[in-house]
Parts: structure tokens; sequence; C-alpha cells
């Protein structure tokens, strides 16, 4: 085959948006061959960084946009990633996800980026090489780049619970946060407790302050001073709860509940009670948030915030499926409802 010939890349006849660019064009424009213009379209790694870099700009400069094949013979595939996975959380979302691949016939290719919030160019290059149908980040986001390189391929992507405000237009699923923290709080008031704390996750990550500022409103509403040493943030890990568990509950003016952001936080919180001889919820009641299947087997059972991950997730992978048939959802962002579920780790304070 000569270096003139466009290398068969399994899509359809690719043109720019106004139907101006083409491989060919835009490999004579950034001065390099037709095969490493396919090479840097396909994410592979053996192009020098200059040279993809002056390659990509030339693509994004004529809106160059790839179509995808009619009938393909590659497999059908969603990448599903997280920033960080932690056993029953993600597996609430990687169910919901499969479900509605499932009616696809797709395939999920499951990545964890490590705790870090952007995936690394490696990463990010295999992902292109597979040209998968689209993308579900959970907890992660895309620098600039990767999003016009995203467009450029096609490639529909879709966040779950950002950590960060989400770019404009960027489609979106998460749940109530805000609304959540409120029902906790509010729950906790209506059985008495006036001295209220709250550990919730990361500053860095929104769904964490949203559920922060859900408990402030509600304790603001009822006239309750926040205690600005009763707001901590932990890692949404058991660790997280017990640490600040055991520091909150050791203080003369110990909290007479506990909001934990998080079911796993919870437990934690429930361990640092028994460690310092409190009963749970006679000294101290406790609200988790998730409603994970563990916290039916905590003893007492948890009092939770139900955070409808499956649903979440399903939500976002036909969101994917339908921007991959080139249809836009009504909504770009999409909050679905929590709801509080009341069990036996709260009851009215001791009265002195």
């Amino acid at each position: 085959m000569s270096s003139s010939t466009e290398p068969d890349t399994g899509a359809a006849p690719e043109k720019g948006a106004k139907g101006t660019a083409s491989i060919s064009s835009i490999a004579a424009e950034a001065g390099v061959s037709i095969p490493t213009v396919s090479k840097v379209l396909n994410g592979r790694p053996d192009v020098a960084a200059d040279t993809r870099a002056r390659v990509e700009s030339v693509i994004e400069q004529h809106r160059y946009r790839r179509r995808r094949a009619r009938h393909s013979s590659r497999p059908a595939l969603i990448d599903l990633v997280f920033h960080e996975m932690n056993s029953a959380w993600s597996t609430e979302i990687i169910r919901g996800v499969e479900l509605a691949a499932a009616d696809e016939r797709a395939a999920v290719v499951l990545s964890e980026l490590g705790g870090e919030h952007r995936p690394r160019r490696e990463w990010f290059d295999d992902l292109l090489a597979r040209r998968p149908l689209g993308v579900i980040l959970v907890l992660a986001g895309l620098d600039d780049e990767q999003r016009r390189q995203l467009a450029t391929r096609n490639i529909p992507f879709v966040f779950v619970d950002t950590a960060g405000e989400p770019p404009p237009g960027v489609p979106t699923v998460g749940s109530a946060n805000w609304a959540g923290g409120l029902a906790a709080t509010r729950h906790l008031l209506s059985l008495g407790h006036r001295r209220i704390a709250v550990i919730s996750g990361p500053t860095t990550m929104l769904c964490s302050r949203a559920r922060v500022d859900g408990y402030r409103s509600a304790l603001e509403a009822a006239d309750v001073v926040v205690d600005p040493d009763f707001v901590r943030y932990g890692d949404f890990y058991v660790v997280g709860g017990y640490n600040h568990g055991l520091d909150l509950l050791s203080r003369a003016d110990r909290p007479t509940a506990i909001f934990a952001g998080s079911d796993f936080q919870a437990l934690g919180v429930m361990r640092a009670a028994r460690e310092l001889g409190l009963s749970v919820p006679e000294d101290v009641s406790i609200v988790g948030y998730d409603d994970l299947s563990v916290s039916e087997w905590t003893g007492p059972r948890l009092t939770t915030v139900r955070q409808p991950l499956r649903e979440m997730a399903t939500t976002a992978a036909q969101m994917v499926f339908s921007l991959a048939r080139g249809k836009r959802p009504p909504n770009e962002r999409i909050d679905l409802a929590t709801e509080l579920v009341v069990r036996e780790s709260t009851c009215p304070p001791r009265v002195p």
C-alpha cells in the first residue's frame, strides 16, 4: 500500500463538520503522512508529542469529526471509568451500567484511575485505540484537550457524580445531594437533637460539599447555630468516619448525633462509639448516606439516605447510547431523588 492511500479505520468516509476536511487534507496541512494522522486519531502511542500536538491542532481548527461506521466488525464497548473503586458503592454503579449495556448487547470495559480525577496520557491513548461507543466517568473528569479529542472521534461521554462543576453542555447524572443532607439533618432535629455533627467526604468533591450545605440549611432553618468544630471532611471510607468520630465523641461537649456522608463513614463512627463505651443510638444517633446493603446488617441497623446508585448508572449508560446514535438528551443534567430510610441507629437524645 502506498503512503498516499488512506488506511482502513473501520469508519465511514471522514470529513469535517462542513465537509471540507479529510485525513488527506489534515495530513497535508500538518506536514505529516496520512498514516500518522490515522495513528493520532486511533490513539496510537508511537507518535512524537510535538507531532501529535500539531495534528490535534489542525483537527480542532477544522472541527473535524469522524463518522461512525454503519456496520463494523468491532465489538460494541462502553468504557466505565472510576477515579477510585471501593467495593459495594462501585458494585452498584457497575451493575447499573451492565443492565443498560446488556439491552444494547454491548460489553463494559472497567478502569480505575488510582485516585486521580484526570486520566493519564497513556490510559487515554489506550481508550482512543479501543474506539468505544462511549465513556462513563465516575467522580472523574477530562481536561479540555481530552474532551476535544473524544468529540473529534465521535465518542460521547457522560459524567456520574462529578468531582467538580462540569463544563456547560456536558451530560451529567447525579443525585439530590443537598436534599439528602437536608433530610438527614431534619430527621435528627425532629428527634430533638441540637448538637449535630457532620462528617462528609473530601472538600474537593461537589457531592460532599452539597451534603454539608444541606446540613447547614437544615440547622439554620431550625435556628440552630452551626458549630464549625462539628463540620468535618473525611474520605468517604471507614477510617475517615472512625478518626473524626473518635475526636468528636471524646469532646466534653460531644454531639448527640452525627450525620456521616457515607455508610462506610457511619460504620467508622459506630466503631469509635463502641470503643469509647457509648451506645448507639442512646448516647449518639448516627445517620449514613447511600443505603448500601451493609446498612441492613449493622448493629443497630443504620438509618441512612438512599442514593439511587444503580439507577444513576443505568441512566448514564442510556444517555451514552442515545448520544452514540446522534440524539442529544432533553436534559443534560439529571439529579435523581434521594430518600431517607429510617432504621434503628437514631432516637431522641438522652434527657440529662
